[in-house]
């Protein structure tokens, strides 16, 4: 393994934080690239507000966030990977997934809702499944998200008490805790078998947030080989005139929005 990628590395002693994913195509007709991006970590790492960052000012025809929910009974007979398989993108789209595939070596396995019959094979299959997107022209990239213990418990009590936060937390959150040095190892696991050449994974410190997102965003910038575009100078063309034989309804008649602020 590349030298520089083991500098970005997690430390001992921090939390594993969860994954996420990109896939993103240049501009299609020219290049056939798909662009994807795996973003995983553990819960508080800091994942959705560098996915928030990335998307903010992109188009959303073109980028999109993957964020699958619980798999359905008729999903959980499917092969693995098939429910995701719809979602990655054309040429000269983005996705982003916030939590991905991984979720078989992580939760899914940490929690028993896989038998290890499946989770071995998903340790097995995930190396090839990821070489076959990148042979169909596919930049993926995978982040893990690294937050030190004492930083995720502060970020864990604030969303305890914070009105606007207090929805983060879920029953399975809390569950994770009892499970703490389970997720550890299985993530230490799924680096065994999955931080492979073809396909690393790239650690993001995630301590400090903004800092976090800023590193994440400019190291995704240099994965991608991309030119810049000036847009043309444009000049606003004159309004058209009023026309004397149309009048505006009367705004009584609208309903307004309060004007509570």
């Amino acid at each position: 393994m590349a030298s520089n990628r083991k500098q970005g590395g997690a430390r001992n002693g921090r939390a594993r934080s969860g994954e996420v994913g990109l896939v993103a195509p240049p501009q299609a007709g020219k290049i056939k690239k798909l662009d994807a991006k795996v973003y995983e970590g553990r819960d508080a790492a800091g994942k959705g507000g560098t996915i928030k960052r990335i998307t903010e000012p992109l188009n959303a025809r073109v980028c999109r966030v993957v964020a699958l929910g619980t798999p359905t009974e008729r999903e959980k007979t499917q092969w693995y990977f098939q429910r995701y398989v719809p979602h990655l993108p054309a040429a000269g789209e983005i996705v982003l997934f916030d939590r991905s595939w991984y979720n078989r070596a992580g939760v899914e396995h940490v929690m028993g809702f896989c038998t290890d019959r499946e989770y071995n094979e998903f340790l097995t299959s995930v190396p090839e499944f990821e070489r076959m997107l990148i042979r169909a022209d596919t930049i993926l990239i995978k982040y893990w998200f690294s937050v030190s213990d004492e930083e995720q418990e502060r970020r864990f009590q604030e969303r305890l008490t914070h009105r606007v936060k207090r929805w983060k937390i879920s029953p399975m959150d809390l569950q994770a805790r009892t499970h703490w040095f389970d997720y550890a190892k299985a993530k230490d696991d799924m680096f065994r078998y999955t931080d492979i050449p073809d396909s690393p994974w790239w650690v993001v410190e995630a301590d400090e947030k903004r800092r976090a997102r800023l590193n994440c965003i400019h190291h995704l910038l240099s994965m991608i080989d991309y030119q810049e575009i000036k847009p043309p100078k444009l000049k606003l063309p004159p309004r058209q005139a009023a026309d004397d034989t149309y009048a505006r309804p009367p705004i009584e008649s609208m309903n307004w929005v309060p004007s509570a602020f």
